[in-house]
């Protein structure tokens, strides 16, 4: 009998290659900087992708930058300061440093000084010219006019539509103006008097940092001085109102952060005299209606012992940032002598509290946190 031979089978088809589309929504969503570097060292397709201009700006969108870079200010050692050693962006910020141009010589008035930085949000620096006022753009205000952005998302849309909000404060109300990246024009926010809002306010030799304000949950809070409020302004609704502290915090400056899962962490400074070290306070309050809570258990934060001054000047992305600085008196004359200056993360979560880079002997409150990508990965102008 003869042997049945198998019946050959045909090959199976080849996999077709995955479209490009496809490619790219597989690609954008790697989920770290680093990462993507790998994924551009594979093949030159996967670096041109990478590369592009249209697919970066989808990823940035997609992955607001976590990554610390350095701090924005107007100090001695220029609008940035990168960070340094122990950060882990060291290498990226140093390279960040050299790529970016951070000068703001391009802008009109050519050749006059008076740029400084009020903000730095979503990758955008904004700048203020402190000797200008055009009537035709901006409503005829004094020399108090502070600024801060809001930045509204878009899917998909790395250049999302921004406002500015601009506030000022006089003896009897708070005026806010908007300005709209969708108009280019500013308009008038909104416009609350302090009796309305049952606080007693005194405007007079106020230093600006007392009315600078935190961010948390689209809202402004803004610590004020002498009492035991915070004047909150919703962005969204553009409403004012006043939020209660617990007692003892008039002596106090007051920063607000989100906390997480809709909670507010409270971080406070104790002022005391120059010959002993100030002292922070930290809290966590489950929503707005408990800052009020005096009941709240505080916890007292260890701070390095060689520095005996800190300032808190800003909260993003799950820390707060504060200026050390260590002053000393000479004994004979009694004149007050400045040391040496810092500036430090303290971490939300886990109260741990880590270096950032020297101040550079700037001492200034106004400072601004600066979260960004490699230099490949930014925006051709920041």
């Amino acid at each position: 009998m003869g042997q049945v031979q198998p019946v050959p089978r045909g090959r199976d088809p080849p996999v077709p290659p995955l479209p490009d589309a496809l490619i790219e929504e597989i690609v954008v969503r790697v989920a770290t900087p680093r990462d993507l570097v790998r994924v551009s060292a594979v093949c030159s397709y996967f670096r041109r992708l990478v590369a592009d201009d249209s697919f970066l700006r989808r990823y940035r969108t997609l992955h607001p930058s976590k990554l610390l870079l350095g701090i924005v200010s107007s100090g001695a050692l220029g609008l940035f300061v990168p960070a340094e050693a122990p950060q882990p962006n060291v290498l990226i910020a140093n390279a960040f440093a050299r790529a970016a141009d951070f000068s703001p010589d391009y802008l009109p008035p050519r050749g006059r000084s008076g740029w400084f930085p009020c903000d730095a949000r979503d990758g955008r620096i904004l700048l203020k010219f402190s000797n200008y006022a055009d009537p035709a753009v901006l409503p005829e205000l004094d020399a108090g006019v502070h600024a801060a952005a809001s930045h509204t998302r878009e899917p998909n849309h790395e250049d999302a539509h921004f406002r500015v909000i601009g506030w000022t404060f006089h003896l009897a109300s708070a005026v806010v103006f908007v300005y709209s990246s969708l108009s280019g024009t500013w308009t008038a926010g909104t416009r609350t008097f302090w009796s309305d809002l049952g606080l007693d306010v005194y405007n007079g030799d106020i230093p600006p940092e007392d009315w600078w304000p935190s961010y948390a949950y689209g809202c402004f809070y803004w610590k004020v001085p002498l009492s035991n409020e915070l004047l909150k302004l919703d962005v969204n609704r553009m409403e004012f109102s006043a939020v209660g502290l617990p007692p003892n915090h008039e002596e106090r400056s007051v920063v607000v952060a989100e906390a997480g899962e809709g909670r507010f962490g409270i971080l406070s400074r104790i002022h005391y005299n120059i010959e002993t070290s100030d002292s922070l306070h930290y809290s966590i309050r489950q929503n707005e209606g408990e800052i009020a809570n005096q009941h709240t258990m505080e916890t007292t934060i260890a701070l390095p012992s060689v520095y005996n001054k800190y300032i808190v000047v800003a909260a993003a992305e799950g820390y707060f940032f504060l200026l050390f600085s260590r002053f000393w008196s000479r004994q004979v004359t009694g004149v007050r002598s400045f040391g040496c200056s810092a500036f430090f993360t303290l971490e939300i979560k886990t109260l741990k509290v880590e270096r950032v880079c020297s101040s550079g002997g700037h001492i200034s409150s106004r400072i601004f946190p600066y979260f960004g990508f490699p230099p490949f990965m930014s925006p051709r102008r920041i």
